[in-house]
């Protein structure tokens, strides 16, 4: 356990260090016996316009009841949220990534400031999850999470519908495959309510992953947002909540080095997002673990995809609550010997004793998950591609079904608006490697993610006959032959910079090899050209952004020097 309890509001309190301090608490209504009792703030991340958010407020105020019942003071606060399905495809992705660390800046920096005992996050979209983590590891004082819950699916026609249908019917669109009239009843109806994207995109891939970290208690990833055992999880983390406060269980003590094991594992078995590595490579900076690429190259070889679930295949996370959820997965995958079962957990317990009480899977009744003897790909379908166009490492999400192997020629892109174009131009044809560059964490910046190009394509017809590369990122809901997070970035001087029309690429994710079949010598000539761009932002949190940002391959960090 941590050596040390945090009684930073009862040193606030109790001993009187500031007279005013004490008669605000007065003011904002608690009593004379609130001062004797724990403070916990409650970090909402809820805001009326997104839909993964938009119930987060409720939420809070049930977590809120929890801690009252069982003798704390809840005091509710909030922080940022940017949507990344309504800002995909625009110039508003750029502030998408930053808002990772702005929310765990200002959890850390209310947290801190109010000397509050203990936090409770609750989060729905993408960049809550991960911000909320990094904040609580740096705090390191008792904490734990609340997932918002996943969508339910939309439907029309009989057709089950998510996020990514309407993406993909634009590529239809363009195609010419669909009507107005089915592509507006696409859009009317894909999104039916509360709640994160409903496949194994990178909001429930946070979730499941920080479940298995510990962070949550069981099944906060499997409850739909509109699920009755949503309401009775927040109000059960009181009690959870009072005794980490009890047993001094700190973040730290949760977030080892085995804990993100566990959360990657989840992560490859259930064919998550790109997005877990960037964010797990940041949440481990800030817990000071040592967590590389290699690490989670490591655990891709040893961890079979065995979910049969969105962007790629066919089930969404609602469907995975009917086979026993989260912790029926998990334990599987520990009975099979690919979690550590002795990693501490919010509950008090490990690993091991929490999934005593969880279901078995059945193999014979449902086809979500398959056993390990008949997996989906024998390895995880996150590989860490290396080369001359990603000396410092690339992500590229291979289930399988793309092939492993693509050689073609390059139709470069300096930013994506230009896909989306000549999709619509019809000159993106089969055979093309398309190169989005300029995208990264410093030259996009915010390192957008590219689901608007890659849905299009997919809509369009060309998602088997084409190869997708940036040095941007993919969206959880991405699926095709796609390589993303290329490190060094083009605005940094990176080989994907100095890719032209016609270059032969080879993308191979059997040997993890990221090659451009261009000389070294015509490479050094094409450098001596090179220039940096201009920065896009020298002002305000963007240009903030791209002076402090780390590289992909460093999780994209803000805080170190």
């Amino acid at each position: 356990m941590s050596e040390q309890l945090n009684k930073f509001s009862r040193t606030l309190t109790q001993e009187v260090t500031n007279p005013a301090a004490k008669a605000m608490l007065y003011g904002v209504g608690l009593t004379k016996e609130d001062m004797q009792k724990a403070q916990i703030g409650i970090a909402s991340t809820g805001y009326e316009g997104n839909t993964c958010n938009m119930h987060l407020n409720g939420l809070s105020v049930h977590v809120k009841k929890g801690i009252q019942e069982n003798g704390m003071v809840g005091l509710i606060f909030h922080t940022i949220g940017v949507s990344d399905g309504m800002t995909n495809g625009n110039d508003g992705m750029s502030y998408s990534l930053p808002s990772r660390d702005l929310i765990a800046d200002s959890i850390e920096n209310v947290v801190g400031a109010q000397w509050y005992d203990g936090v409770i996050a609750v989060v729905g979209c993408d960049k809550n999850m991960p911000g909320a983590m990094m904040a609580i590891a740096r705090l390191n004082r008792p904490a734990m999470l609340v997932y918002g819950g996943t969508i339910r699916t939309g439907e029309y026609k009989g057709q089950k519908l998510d996020i990514i249908s309407a993406f993909e019917a634009l590529g239809k669109k363009f195609a010419g495959t669909i009507s107005e009239e089915d592509y507006e009843g696409v859009i009317q109806n894909a999104i039916p309510g509360a709640g994160a994207c409903g496949g194994m995109y990178t909001a429930n891939t946070m979730a499941s992953s920080m479940e298995a970290m510990g962070l949550t208690l069981p099944n906060s990833s499997t409850y739909p947002a509109t699920h009755e055992g949503k309401k009775a999880e927040c109000i059960a983390i009181g009690a959870a909540m009072k005794q980490l406060l009890e047993k001094n269980i700190c973040p730290r003590d949760i977030m080892t080095r085995k804990a993100f094991e566990n959360a990657m594992t989840v992560v490859m078995a259930l064919g998550g997002s790109t997005n877990a590595v960037l964010h797990y490579l940041a949440i481990a900076r800030a817990a000071e673990v040592d967590f590389t690429l290699k690490d989670i190259q490591d655990i891709s070889d040893r961890t079979p995809l065995i979910a049969d679930l969105k962007p790629s295949g066919k089930y969404y996370m609602e469907d995975v609550l009917a086979i026993g959820g989260v912790p029926a997965i998990m334990k599987y995958l520990y009975q099979q010997g690919l979690l550590h079962g002795d990693c501490l957990t919010v509950t008090g317990k490990t690993i091991a004793e929490n999934l005593a009480e969880a279901p078995d899977l059945n193999f014979d009744t449902q086809k979500i998950i398959f056993p390990l003897s008949t997996p989906l790909k024998p390895t995880g379908h996150l590989q860490i591609m290396y080369g001359n166009l990603a000396t410092e490492g690339a992500v590229a999400k291979i289930t399988g079904k793309e092939g492993e192997r693509f050689e073609g020629t390059a139709k470069v892109c300096e930013r994506e608006e230009e896909v989306i174009e000549y999709i619509s131009k019809g000159e993106i044809k089969a055979g093309h490697v398309i190169v989005i560059r300029n995208e990264g964490p410093k030259g996009g910046p915010g390192m957008p993610e590219m689901l608007k190009p890659t849905s299009a394509v997919m809509g369009a017809g060309l998602g088997d006959k084409i190869a997708m590369i940036t040095d941007g990122r993919f969206s959880g809901g991405t699926h095709g032959f796609v390589v993303g997070h290329i490190t060094p970035e083009a605005y940094m001087g990176g080989t994907i910079g100095l890719v032209k029309d016609g270059d032969k690429i080879t993308i191979d994710a059997v040997n993890n090899v990221l090659q451009l079949h261009v000389s070294d010598e015509e490479l050094a000539e094409r450098r001596k050209e090179w220039k940096q761009p201009e920065p896009p932002f020298k002002k305000g949190t963007l240009g903030k952004y791209i002076r402090n940002v780390k590289s992909a391959s460093e999780g994209c960090v803000t805080d170190e020097a």
